[in-house]
């Protein structure tokens, strides 16, 4: 009898046991508020937007990241205003821009990809930012407008380059690790 009750009281506490909480992305979008913690990595998605004209990768990454404990940052605004000027004294402009430059500063591992046939001087700014920081991890095919530049700089910056969007990711994935192993160490 005794080994019975014993089996009965370890199946009741495996279904009372609640299961390890499952890793889910959280994902910001400008001009989202960066959340106030850094307590998980940040990815911040930078690249081939071209005013919503370039392919929406962004929207692939982060469903491959969805079972990441990260926080994924994404420029690409669903409510742009082509209409809107590039210019400092246009809000939603600036606000735009404040938000970029705020998220790059605050990410582990900036991401960028740049799309064949775009042009993209925002991230290439941004490249030129951040090429020294170890942070980027860059994908960068043939076909895009200034690759010998973007191919020349990361050589010189020891920027990660790869060569597909699966290797973009993979890559993703191990520098979230690293970051996730650095954040915790620093507790």
């Amino acid at each position: 009898m005794r080994p019975v009750l014993l089996a009965a009281a370890a199946s009741l506490c495996a279904i009372l046991t609640p299961a390890p909480a499952m890793a889910e992305a959280i994902v910001v979008t400008s001009p989202q508020a960066l959340p106030a913690a850094h307590d998980r990595p940040r990815v911040f998605l930078g690249g081939s937007i071209d005013m919503g004209s370039a392919p929406d990768w962004q929207k692939q990454v982060i469903a491959a990241l969805q079972d990441e404990n990260v926080t994924l940052l994404n420029p690409r605004r669903p409510d742009w205003n082509p209409a809107w000027k590039p210019e400092a004294d246009e809000p939603e402009f600036r606000k735009q821009v404040e938000w970029e430059l705020a998220a790059l500063e605050s990410a582990d591992v900036i991401v960028l990809y740049l799309a064949p046939g775009s042009q993209s001087p925002v991230s290439l700014l941004e490249l030129g930012l951040h090429a020294r920081t170890g942070k980027v991890v860059l994908l960068c095919p043939p076909g895009f407008w200034r690759k010998g530049n973007v191919d020349i700089t990361g050589e010189r910056y020891g920027v990660e380059q790869v060569a597909s969007l699966d290797e973009l990711i993979a890559a993703t994935r191990k520098r979230v690790a690293h970051a996730a192993a650095s954040l915790k160490a620093a507790k």
